[in-house]
């Protein structure tokens, strides 16, 4: 594993040797070869045409995608958003708590608060669903998934802390509520997971943060640094060799906001932290920077990861916690999301 600096603080962050093996080749590059049907693509501008050329399928969609073979219909994605997004309202609503406390081993800490913070204390067989375990593998999910439907009672027998929890018990059919549990993982897990990863990654980079920056400027610039999403897959499609030639009929493509976020054509200072800088930048408008997708198809929970976000740097700042002056190395491993992993955290 290489280094790289986190800027302006003395903490060095180590990338997996694959993803370092990216920002020292190919970054400043529009286009390259990654393996004989992939082509990377790290252009702004040419990025912006390829996802402008065709929308995503049911299969590039992450959250949304078929369960088994079973579409998600765009009924059922309405009504499990509008379900999750409830409950992140409820959460935002609530006081900061006075006895939580976020010391302690990140990602980790903020998932396991941002899991109870939202779903409440729901019973086991909804909480091991939203398990930052489960990511090890498919089959795992799966069986956890199968057990949870097996163990549940008839509709009316429990009462759901959540209404995300409510749509699992309105299923009538065994396979019915095995497909809305699946469900219920894939939207519930993904809120935790990527809100945890997004403040572990902030708080690495800058914490402490100065007084007069606001948590939307650090929020968007640990974004740039350390997007949680850091690549976006499109399989074989014939629009794309209409947008550059040297895209084959057979070629996967793998964009890489990792690489545009960094790209010193469209930044100042590209490897620093500097959340400054978002005072006279627009997220929504500026060149290569995707952390959430492209403006045709920005992700379904971006306005409930940046308000979660907020709210536990609130905390943080509120208890003055920070890095572990100890610890000065973070890993950044392969392995889903984009984060650091192993974060201390301490009070001042």
């Amino acid at each position: 594993m290489a280094m790289s600096s986190t800027g302006r603080s003395a903490r060095v962050t180590l990338f997996a040797p694959r993803i370092d093996e990216l920002l020292r080749r190919y970054r400043g590059q529009d286009l390259f070869r990654l393996e004989a049907d992939t082509v990377g693509v790290a252009g702004a501008d040419l990025m912006d045409g390829l996802l402008r050329s065709r929308p995503a399928n049911a299969e590039e969609r992450p959250t949304f995608k078929p369960v088994r073979g079973r579409l998600v219909t765009r009924a059922d994605a309405s009504a499990l958003m509008q379900a999750v997004s409830a409950d992140v309202r409820t959460a935002l609503k609530k006081p900061l708590a006075e006895g939580a406390d976020l010391a302690g081993k990140w990602p980790h800490t903020p998932h396991v608060y941002l899991r109870d913070l939202v779903f409440g204390q729901e019973s086991l067989r909804f909480r091991v669903l939203v398990d930052r375990r489960l990511e090890l593998t498919p089959k795992l999910t799966w069986m956890a998934v199968a057990a949870g439907t097996a163990m549940l009672g008839k509709p009316g027998t429990e009462i759901p802390l959540s209404n995300l929890a409510a749509r699992v018990l309105e299923a009538e059919t065994y396979d019915d509520r095995r497909y809305a549990m699946y469900l219920y993982r894939r939207v519930a897990a993904p809120i935790c997971f990527t809100v945890a990863a997004l403040v572990t990654n902030a708080v690495w980079l800058g914490a402490p943060f100065a007084d007069d920056v606001p948590n939307r400027d650090v929020l968007l610039e640990a974004l740039r640094l350390l997007p949680p999403s850091w690549n976006i897959l499109r399989v074989a499609s014939p629009e794309f060799g209409a947008v550059d030639g040297r895209i084959g009929g057979a070629d996967d493509i793998l964009m890489l906001p990792l690489l545009s976020h960094r790209d010193p054509r469209l930044w100042d200072d590209p490897e620093s932290f500097r959340p400054e800088r978002w005072k006279d930048l627009d997220p929504d408008t500026q060149p290569g920077y995707l952390p959430f997708g492209h403006a045709g198809e920005r992700c379904w929970g971006r306005h409930m990861v940046m308000p979660l976000a907020e709210r536990i740097l609130d905390v943080v700042r509120r208890d003055g916690l920070v890095v572990s002056p100890e610890q000065r190395v973070g890993r950044v491993e392969l392995d889903g999301l984009l984060e650091v992993s192993g974060v201390r955290m301490v009070r001042r």
